[in-house]
């Protein structure tokens, strides 16, 4: 633990390893603190830059890292509504920022990447922690019964909304934590410590289960049953563990369905989503609404319409179409390749699978359990929302892209379970 909070090295380091620890816990917060501790993190940068400690720029890693970035910024050219695209390159302005950062600050970040997983896990845990004891104190100060824990009132949006956060964007960051300690609990020898990790990894659990995102379950239902054996076990441990991970999922799924509540917002509401629309309809199902954006798409389908445009392009489909309560609130296509094929077209479109596809290599080959979950997840998110296009979303695709990218190693996974601290 004393290599966690004062790791051995020099004093530069350590602060910038103190700051990019608070910037990963900062992350599920109001974002005026990630964007305080990333501007810190940036001037320290800045002040102790040497060139022999200058990483190399110009790497493909790089241009994918940034990749998102140059799109945006593109596209500006043949806008048609400019003070929307330089807000959007703004928000992205973090894309390009994270990796400069970690090319010029010396800092290993090889050597930290499990302290730094680990501290935001913790963070995660609690924050976790605080929200059901929020919800349970409400609960008690209104004298309603424990069940309404699980109603409405207090799952998804509802459960987040004390941090001010999208459940989907936060649900992002909670799988990153769960995944991580579960990997921690498989290589873990020690019991005591093993039951803490199972007890950390059931809190998280069941934040899933409360934020209710149905692209991240569906993710952590592919991360944990596939990928997490396969990556970090091998011959009749990862069947095992496979057998064991299905089975549970099997009595998590058998327990949405007893409460309406979950049961309406994993399977009802999916089922409605991938339904087209009908006049009795109250809500307009995202299928529907996907079909309408590539029809938008379609008109430009080579360089797209430009970025801040998708909006103002998609309100009056929607009101042809009758999809009134995404007319009034100017909603988006809520898939990010749809996105990305309106204000891009179909360049932009291919820049983004390219980008998805490098990571997935990536991670492949060097066996990088992290890796894979992050990218199984923002693809996941990817057909359910336009995370690229809020800074929460930013923000975790910038960090953990750039953190899991530069961190990463050839060596296999199980190898670092034992330097974590």
């Amino acid at each position: 633990m004393e290599k966690l909070l004062r790791p051995d090295d020099t004093l530069n380091n350590r602060i910038s390893y103190y700051l990019l620890m608070l910037l990963l816990l900062s992350l599920p917060f109001n974002l005026f603190y990630s964007h305080l501790f990333l501007i810190g993190l940036a001037l320290h940068t800045i002040i102790q830059i040497h060139k022999t400690t200058i990483k190399p720029l110009l790497t493909r890693a790089n241009f994918a890292l940034a990749a998102v970035f140059f799109v945006t910024l593109l596209s500006i050219i043949y806008t048609t509504n400019k003070s929307q695209a330089f807000t959007e390159l703004g928000r992205q302005v973090t894309i390009l920022l994270i990796p400069l950062i970690f090319c010029f600050n010396p800092l290993d970040l090889k050597k930290y990447r499990h302290n730094f997983l680990l501290v935001f896990s913790f963070g995660c845990t609690i924050t976790i922690t605080y929200l059901f004891l929020q919800a349970l104190f409400t609960i008690k100060y209104y004298h309603l019964p424990l069940k309404a824990l699980a109603s409405p009132a207090f799952t998804n949006h509802n459960f987040s909304e004390p941090l001010e956060i999208h459940a989907t964007f936060f649900s992002m960051q909670i799988a990153i934590a769960l995944v991580y300690l579960l990997y921690v609990l498989v290589t873990e020898t020690v019991k005591t410590r093993k039951f803490f990790w199972l007890i950390c990894s059931g809190i998280l659990a069941m934040g899933i289960l409360q934020l209710s995102s149905k692209s991240i379950f569906i993710a952590l239902l592919l991360i944990i049953n596939i990928a997490l054996p396969w990556f970090i076990l091998k011959g009749r441990n990862r069947f095992r563990f496979m057998a064991i991970s299905t089975a549970l999922f099997i009595v998590v799924m058998a327990g949405i369905y007893t409460r309406d509540t979950f049961k309406e917002r994993y399977v009802t509401e999916l089922k409605k989503d991938l339904s087209q629309s009908t006049d009795a309809e109250l809500t307009d199902p995202r299928l529907a609404r996907w079909s309408v954006a590539i029809s938008v798409g379609a008109q430009s389908p080579v360089i797209g319409h430009g970025a801040g445009t998708e909006i103002g392009l998609l309100k009056d489909p929607f009101f042809d179409h009758k999809f009134y309560r995404s007319y009034l609130a100017g909603l988006n296509a809520h898939n990010q390749f749809i996105s990305f094929f309106i204000k891009s077209g179909i360049v932009g479109l291919m820049v983004y699978l390219c980008v998805l596809a490098f990571g997935i290599r990536a991670a492949v080959a060097k066996r990088d359990l992290m890796l894979m979950a992050f990218m199984v997840i923002i693809t996941a998110v990817s057909f359910s929302e336009n995370y690229l296009d809020v800074d929460k979303g930013i923000f975790f695709y910038s960090v953990f892209f750039s953190l899991l990218i530069f961190s990463a190693s050839s060596e296999t996974t199980g190898t670092h379970a034992k330097n974590i601290v």
